[in-house]
């Protein structure tokens, strides 16, 4: 179990680390979905933020079981605002499916360090 937690938190690494370096840099998908949804622009620069630093904290995690632990709820935590994001402006289960997978693997990693 230990070597899927591990590939597991790389997906996450990768995947959040590109998700939050596309709202830092304000890319066009980010700056317009922020639009739509109705959130300032400094709230993606936040959640950029927010986002790289859970990466990087579940890089960490490799070495110090602690950071691990907080960066998957870090992401997790960050998911569930993502979740209801599209919940709230109602976009389809194809916008909504990255983030909601996302969010799963985030707790299902949190989990596994706590057993």
């Amino acid at each position: 179990m230990v070597i899927l937690t591990y590939i597991l938190q790389g997906i996450l690494v990768l995947l959040f680390l590109m998700a939050g370096y596309g709202k830092l840099s304000g890319s066009e998908m980010h700056v317009e979905g922020f639009k739509k949804w109705g959130y300032p622009q400094w709230f993606r620069i936040v959640t950029g933020i927010v986002e790289l630093v859970g990466a990087v904290l579940l890089i960490v995690g490799y070495w110090a079981e602690a950071s691990a632990i907080t960066g998957a709820l870090i992401l997790g935590i960050t998911g569930i605002g993502g979740i209801l994001t599209h919940i709230k402006v109602k976009d389809s289960f194809k916008d909504t499916a990255m983030i909601l997978l996302l969010t799963i693997l985030a707790f299902v990693v949190f989990f596994q360090y706590l057993t």
